[in-house]
Order: C-alpha cells, then sequence, then structure tokens
C-alpha cells in the first residue's frame, strides 16, 4: 500500500559550507510547496522530500535522516510524534509550525517538553522562517521572536524556565515507535498479513504488537483501539485538502542514500 512519501529534487548547495537537508512533515499540499521554494531559496538548505501522515513521516525520517523536519503542529497536535522522532533520531532538529489556532504559551511549551528544538508561526515570512531552520539547527534551540513574550510572560507567571511551563508534562505516548506504526496501519485498514508486508516484519510478530495495543489502550478489538487513539490525540485525522493517494509514493520510491 502507497503512503505519503515524496522525495525532493536535489538542488545545488553552498559552496564552503556544509548544506542541511530539510523535510517537511505536513498533510497541505500547498503549504508544502511554499516551504519547499522556502527552502531552495535559502543558502545551506536543501529540501529532500515531505511526508503526509505520521506514519508516513516516521518512514520518511528513518529513510533519509534529514537534517531538519518542519512539522505542521496540526498533524501532531498532543505532540506524541515528536517525541518518537526526539527519542529515535536524537541528532535530529525539529521544528514546529504553529497554527494559529496553537499560538499559545500552553501549547508552546507542550511542544518544547515533547523535544521539539524550535517553533515558528505557519505564516512567517518566508526569508525568517528559511532563517530560523538554520538557526535552529546551529543552537539547537530557537524561538521566532513574535513568540518570545508568550513564553517570557509565562516565566514570570510560573517561576518556570520557559521551556516546559507549570503544569506541563512530556506527553504521554503509551505505545512503542513499532506499536505507534501498526496502528497507524490498523487504522488505514490494513490486515496482519499486509502490516506485516509494509513494515518488513513476519505476521506473528504483527499480531503481537496489536494484543500490546489492545492491552495498553484498554481496547475490546481493533476497531475500538483506533476510535479511542483518535479520543486521546495517538492518532490525528487526515486533514482537509489531503485526500488519500494524493502526493503518494510507494516506500520503496525513496532512495536509502540522499547526496
Amino acid at each position: 500500500m502507497a503512503h505519503s512519501i515524496e522525495r525532493g529534487r536535489t538542488g545545488p548547495g553552498t559552496a564552503g559550507s556544509r548544506v542541511l537537508t530539510v523535510a517537511a512533515l505536513d498533510s497541505v499540499p500547498v503549504y508544502r510547496e511554499g516551504l519547499n521554494a522556502v527552502v531552495s531559496r535559502t543558502p545551506g538548505l536543501r529540501w529532500v522530500g515531505h511526508a503526509a501522515t505520521q506514519h508516513a513521516s516516521m518512514q520518511l525520517c528513518e529513510q533519509l535522516h534529514p537534517n531538519i523536519v518542519a512539522v505542521d503542529s496540526g498533524l501532531d497536535p498532543q505532540g506524541h510524534l515528536i517525541r518518537l522522532l526526539s527519542d529515535g533520531h536524537p541528532m535530529m532538529i525539529i521544528v514546529v509550525l504553529l497554527r494559529q489556532a496553537h499560538v499559545g504559551a500552553t501549547f508552546i511549551s507542550a511542544m518544547l517538553s515533547a523535544g521539539a528544538h524550535g517553533v515558528v508561526p505557519r505564516d512567517a515570512d518566508p526569508r525568517r522562517l528559511g532563517e530560523a531552520l538554520r538557526k535552529a539547527f546551529v543552537d539547537r534551540r530557537y524561538t521566532d521572536p513574535s513568540l518570545a513574550p508568550l513564553l517570557t510572560r509565562q516565566r514570570h507567571t510560573t517561576g518556570g524556565d520557559g521551556r516546559a511551563g507549570a503544569g506541563v508534562h512530556r506527553p504521554r505516548m503509551p505505545l512503542s515507535r513499532r506499536e505507534y506504526q501498526v496502528l497507524q496501519l490498523v487504522a488505514e485498514g490494513l490486515e496482519n498479513a499486509a502490516i506485516a508486508k509494509t513494515l518488513f516484519l513476519s505476521v506473528e510478530t504483527v499480531r503481537t504488537h496489536v494484543k500490546s495495543i489492545l492491552r495498553k489502550l484498554s481496547a475490546r478489538d481493533r476497531t475500538h483501539a483506533v476510535s479511542k487513539a483518535f479520543r486521546s490525540g495517538i492518532l490525528v485525522a487526515r486533514a482537509e485538502g489531503a485526500p488519500p493517494g494524493e502526493g503518494e509514493a510507494p516506500p520503496a520510491a525513496v532512495g536509502n542514500t540522499i547526496a
């Protein structure tokens, strides 16, 4: 079954300096195209591709190992994907592109607590966005100037360090990375044999993961597990404007070697 992973075209780098690879984890085609253009115009950055779903995002990072990923806050509003990516790829820089509805101290702190290195408004000026990606990589922490006052006020109110304000905890993900991938595919309607083929696992291993998922989510069956996962925010519904199949390519189309 195809998944929403697409490899970008390689472009010219910047002579005499390291070229940083950038990928987008975003379900909105028009925004991905815009981000591609921003990255392509920013010296020292090179676009390597995008993923439009949470499962495809994990596949992309495992196969392409980008230096920087720009994550749409709408694709991962609970921070579960960010936590899994942060734990699985500690050297990768994660920058969250905040939708207007998510611009707030509590949400920003939760994303940083989950493992994000930077936060930038989704509607930021293109030049500023490109520079933000570079700065986040160099400093391993970046907050857009327009967002800094929110965290400053929170620090003054809570006495915290602004990275994870009082009462904001690292999002709890009850599932392992592999269980999360299996659950994503269960939600897409795949049976155990198809999941095994997609993830290069044995059918028995998939059955074991499904049993573990049901136990951890206290679910009666697969349908109940998927329902509870969506209600709790572990899974996020596909955004409007991103119909199944849009821009999809099979994982094999994403090369294991990135120049």
